[in-house]
């Protein structure tokens, strides 16, 4: 038999992702989650996680997670339309329709599947799609495999949505507009309510992607719905339960009909294993603490507040989120200053292209960081010597 040199081109695909700056490997932390990790041997504050509210490590969550493993066991063994739900499925989106101040709510098993399988429910070849050109990964991809036609307006541009939805709307059956709410690597806003008077204007759907603004916007952490006052227009709400939340799983918040289609018709909830009963009870207990500690949250915008003040001579990239980010002139200097940051102690990863348009260090603050861990941080950067090399953006 010959020899099948198909897969070669993988070996000089990596080659070519290492000569950029662009490879990545993944590293073992070995403690629970938390302000502190251990990092490969190496004791870190830790700015690379998505636990905003520091949750994830939270005893009262460790607690209903085990209580809910010892009462329905480690898995849901098949999809809910199938195998059956368990209780604690239904009073986790009863509580997230109750936090969002919607009609219902349905729970995914990841953030990821939730986008996936609402997009590609809601539209399909004969439709129009509008996204915003710095949407996440899930919403992009959800998108493509619609078949409908995906055109991207420029980040934010609501000027550039309009003219897009007036040359193009009329042609389509439906419309879909998505957008996160806060993007995860820059931390800035959608303009949402802008969004939805265009929206009304043109007879179009909005499905907004609240990932990294559950359980951190608004007055009681419902998100960037909440916080613009827009809870009363029409729109379609997803979140994760991975991140403010401290769990797994992911979410779509709505008009109990849209619920009730979503049950009927998304393919990444009909055909997947429900979400464990551990991870379904620990975010419904996470929802619980929102609700009884509003300090937990305003501990963490004291935290955002301390650190953007402090960094505000540098290359800091606007937010009004927990995500801040010193942008950089390319990836080899993102990585250099990464573990200039390391060897002082600060877990902060480089975050590089294709994943952003250019290179910068990315921090995830937490209500959990200590006045000593924000300065400690701030301390890291004054003490690199090519800090003033660091890309200009204001």
């Amino acid at each position: 038999m010959g020899e099948n040199r198909a897969y070669d081109w993988i070996e000089k695909s990596l080659a070519t992702i290492e000569k950029a700056g662009w490879y990545r490997s993944v590293k073992t932390i070995d403690s629970a989650p938390g302000a502190v990790i251990d990092l490969e041997g190496e004791s870190l504050i830790n700015f690379a996680s998505n636990d905003y509210l520091g949750l994830a490590g939270d005893e009262r969550l460790i607690q209903a997670a085990t209580e809910a493993i010892h009462e329905y066991g480690t898995g849901s063994t098949g999809s809910r339309l199938l195998s059956g739900h368990r209780p604690l499925h239904r009073d986790l989106e009863r509580a997230i329709a109750q936090l969002k101040q919607t009609e219902d709510a349905l729970v995914f098993s990841s953030g990821y599947l939730a986008n996936l399988g609402s997009i590609t429910a809601l539209v399909g070849g004969r439709d129009l799609i509008l996204a915003d050109q710095y949407n996440h990964s899930s919403l992009k991809k959800g998108a493509t495999l619609t078949g409908g036609n995906v055109i991207n307006y420029n980040h934010c541009d609501v000027a550039d949505l309009e003219e897009k939805l007036s040359c193009n709307r009329a042609c389509y059956r439906r419309c879909l507009i998505l957008t996160d709410s806060v993007f995860s690597m820059d931390g800035d806003l959608c303009p949402l309510p802008d969004i939805l008077d265009l929206a009304e204007t043109y007879q179009a759907m909005v499905l907004i992607d609240e990932a990294h603004a559950t359980g951190v916007m608004g007055s009681h952490g419902a998100g960037c719905v909440e916080h613009f006052g827009c809870r009363d227009r029409a729109l379609i709400q997803m979140g994760t339960l991975s991140k403010a939340l401290g769990s797994l799983g992911g979410y779509i918040a709505g008009s109990s009909t849209l619920i009730d289609f979503l049950r009927n018709r998304a393919p990444s909830w009909i055909y997947t294993t429900g979400l464990s009963p551990g991870d379904t009870a620990a975010a419904l207990e996470a929802i619980n603490i929102i609700r009884q500690e509003p300090q937990r949250r305003q501990q963490l915008w004291d935290n955002i507040g301390f650190l953007k003040q402090a960094l505000a001579d540098y290359s800091l990239l606007p937010s009004e989120s927990p995500i801040l980010c010193l942008g950089l002139d390319n990836p080899h200097q993102a990585l250099q200053l990464s573990q200039h940051l390391q060897a002082h102690g600060i877990f902060a990863p480089a975050v590089r292209p294709p994943t952003v348009p250019f290179s910068r260090i990315r921090f995830s603050v937490m209500a959990t960081h200590q006045q000593q861990h924000l300065q400690q941080a701030v301390e890291a950067i004054r003490t690199q010597k090519s800090i003033t090399n660091m890309k200009s953006i204001n």
